[in-house]
């Protein structure tokens, strides 16, 4: 059997499509997995690396003001659309999953044209435009977020499954990270797999009113971030040789499943992935929605955890550094909402979405 899956432009769009891929490789002896992306696009670097075969094709985002660019746009787009036709024609798939990103959108509606079986995968709160586009022509609709159904031309086709997560997280050890002294809280403040400037900016001063503290605060910068804070850290305190042992400045986080099981709170951003990761292990969150990202929908994942009860969200425009402090232990020092924060978190996990996404196209192989 023959699976054609597409995905790209970010992990965010990436990993789920790799994680319903290895299902499949797992599930079905004798599949045959082939990996739509562009060239350009971390899957091409990604992909071939997880051992699937990868095509690339011809696909470029639009402006969202009519320029120039956008007649290059809609060129290149016509293109995406004969290189798909051609990779589809040549490959011949039994079903094509899409998992979001531009890259999606040439593969996915060619092959609903063709009535080869389609389903799409979404994992925000607020759908992208090219899942909402899509959502039209394809058989079957995966979400994450309940919040999404209603973006979708057709609400009959969505089934909620959430993110699929790396196994890592459903095999946590929750005291790999030892406090300093007995009840000091652990605060884990990540950005993203990427690190984001304004919850490194408030960082700064966080860390400032804590060296020596009781707190324990374990903050990821990002590796592309990693050496202008240690520098804007130093001028600060003065030096980061008097730290101390309460606070620990980090890059890049290889251990993150069981430091973030481990920690009694967790500051970042709302990626999808990010919050299907905190779900999974059930910690509560100050979650701060990146600014800039498409159709703003980290505020919208955000928002929907916060209006459960799981997170406190704080958006980018009003972060600051004493902001930030005065939430921290807010929280810390109230028992009583952190434990219903965990527990409304480890309400809202699907730590089975990926076996739930195999289903969906298990039935979608049947049906038809």
């Amino acid at each position: 059997m023959k699976f054609l899956i597409t995905g790209g432009g970010t992990g965010g769009h990436i990993y789920p499509a790799l994680a319903i891929a290895n299902k499949i490789k797992k599930e079905i002896q004798g599949a045959t997995i082939l990996y739509v992306g562009t060239e350009k696009g971390l899957e091409a670097e990604l992909v071939p690396r997880e051992g699937f075969d990868f095509r690339a094709i011809r696909v470029k985002g639009f402006r969202r003001k009519l320029s120039l660019d956008t007649l290059d746009s809609v060129k290149t787009l016509f293109q995406g659309l004969n290189d798909a036709r051609k990779i589809i024609n040549e490959f011949k798939p039994d079903v094509v999953i899409g998992t979001g990103g531009y890259v999606c959108g040439p593969v996915v509606f060619i092959s609903a044209l063709k009535k080869i079986p389609t389903l799409i995968h979404e994992q925000n709160a607020y759908p992208g435009v090219t899942n909402r586009i899509l959502s039209r022509f394809v058989d079957k609709v995966a979400g994450s977020f309940e919040e999404s159904i209603k973006y979708f031309y057709d609400s009959n086709k969505v089934t909620i499954t959430g993110n699929p997560i790396r196994d890592d997280f459903l095999k946590i050890n929750r005291n790999k990270v030892k406090s300093i002294q007995k009840d000091s809280p652990i605060i884990l403040s990540f950005g993203g797999s990427g690190g984001q400037k304004k919850l490194n900016e408030a960082m700064l001063e966080v860390i400032q009113k804590n060296v020596g503290g009781k707190l324990q605060i374990i903050h990821v910068t990002g590796k592309r971030f990693y050496k202008d804070f240690m520098k804007s850290l130093n001028r600060k305190i003065g030096s980061v040789e008097s730290l101390g042992d309460n606070i620990k400045v980090l890059p890049y986080l290889y251990d993150m499943p069981n430091v973030l099981a481990s920690s009694d709170l967790v500051i970042t951003s709302a990626g999808a992935i990010t919050i299907a990761e905190i779900t999974a292990v059930g910690v509560p969150s100050i979650l701060i929605p990146k600014g800039y990202t498409t159709e703003n929908h980290q505020e919208f994942n955000a928002r929907a955890l916060e209006e459960k009860g799981a997170s406190v969200m704080i958006l980018e425009k009003d972060l600051t550094g004493e902001v930030l402090n005065k939430k921290i232990n807010e929280l810390i020092n109230d028992k009583n909402k952190l434990r219903h924060m965990a527990q409304q978190s480890k309400r809202l996990a699907k730590v089975n979405a990926t076996d739930r996404i195999f289903k969906m196209i298990i039935d979608l192989i049947e049906e038809r």
